[in-house]
């Protein structure tokens, strides 16, 4: 579950911590009965360093960052091995306005697409439209001006990941006929990994149709394309669309996949696996890779996006629907990545 009530609780504890050090520090001094007493005070106060504040604010850092670091992983690492908490994870604990992303969102991503495609459907990718904010990468939608396109946003992983790997995110699925998406995809973009394909509606308005069916599932699978001439196999079977009866608009999720090897995908929901392909027959049974499966690296991508297989359908936003800022908006309130390594 989101720890989406950590801040809030860590923000009282600072407050609390200063009100009882203020009342201390009046203790203190009332308590003194001469001037030599108190000059004592001052001196050790001048000689602070650090200010209370300071402290508190570097502890509430410090539990935070152990909260998201330390959660357990899901997955098992493997006979004599553990899981090394990877770097290029990160806890969208800063701001990264939209117009002006700043340093600490440059590190580890580039914004936008891993090329200059502008996306599926009706999306239009724009950088103005993904920003970080209340401890949260967010993706906002919204009409693009004088056209039926829809802007969205879009961002991708300076670093790329290899097997064995183990990435899980905390998302917020959006409240809209739009795919909230966390991904993997191969440079050339023949191999995908999908770790999250989520569309929160249970209603699309321009096509008068009840969208529970898609509400209640989240699309966990993989892609083997072959581009020219165009080729895509993926699962089909029932359990790439994972259900259990939750509506994933309504909280925060925990969605990961264990990349394992070319042949072995897990896929984890709230620390729970809830899908497992593997061999051949599963991962690429049209030989695509040549016998070699999913063996590529891989971008990490996190977007919204409109998909053509939607939207021929009519099934994407209204402007009227597209005016609740708050369903049209994923977010993530983490990613992170592990990798197994032998234990000391």
């Amino acid at each position: 579950m989101k720890f989406e009530n950590t801040i809030n609780r860590y923000r009282i504890m600072i407050k609390l911590k200063l009100v009882a050090f203020v009342l201390i520090f009046q203790v203190l001094s009332c308590s003194k009965s001469n001037g030599e007493e108190k000059q004592t005070v001052e001196e050790e106060s001048q000689e602070e360093t650090v200010t209370p504040e300071e402290e508190v604010e570097a502890e509430v850092e410090e539990e935070t960052t152990a909260d998201w670091k330390t959660i357990p992983v899901p997955a098992d690492a493997g006979a004599g091995k553990v899981w090394e908490f990877q770097e290029l994870s990160d806890d969208f604990d800063y701001d990264a306005p939209a117009d002006a992303k700043g340093t600490e969102f440059d590190k580890k991503w580039t914004d936008f697409y891993h090329n200059q495609w502008k996306g599926p459907g009706l999306t239009e990718w724009r950088r103005e439209n993904s920003l970080v904010a209340d401890g949260n990468l967010q993706m906002i939608a919204n009409r693009a001006e004088g056209s039926n396109k829809i802007n969205l946003g879009c961002i991708t992983s300076k670093e790329q990941v290899v097997y064995p790997v183990y990435i899980e995110a905390n998302v917020k699925i959006a409240n809209t006929t739009l795919a909230s998406d966390v991904w993997l995809l191969s440079s050339d973009d023949t191999q995908e990994i999908d770790i999250v394909e989520a569309y929160g509606a249970s209603y699309s308005e321009l096509a008068d149709s009840d969208q529970t069916w898609y509400a209640e599932r989240i699309h966990i699978s993989h892609h083997m394309f072959i581009r020219d001439p165009f080729q895509d196999y993926q699962p089909t079977d029932p359990g790439s669309w994972y259900r259990d009866g939750t509506l994933w608009r309504e909280d925060y999720h925990i969605v990961g996949v264990y990349w394992k090897d070319p042949f072995h995908l897990e896929y984890y929901i709230d620390g729970k696996l809830v899908r497992t392909t593997s061999g051949s027959e599963m991962i690429d049974p049209n030989n695509f890779a040549e016998g070699k499966g999913l063996y590529k690296p891989m971008d990490i991508i996190i977007n919204a996006e409109d998909q053509t297989w939607r939207s021929d359908k009519n099934i994407t936003p209204s402007d009227k629907e597209l005016e609740n800022k708050e369903n049209n908006t994923f977010k993530v309130d983490w990613i992170r990545i592990f990798k197994p390594v032998p234990a000391n």
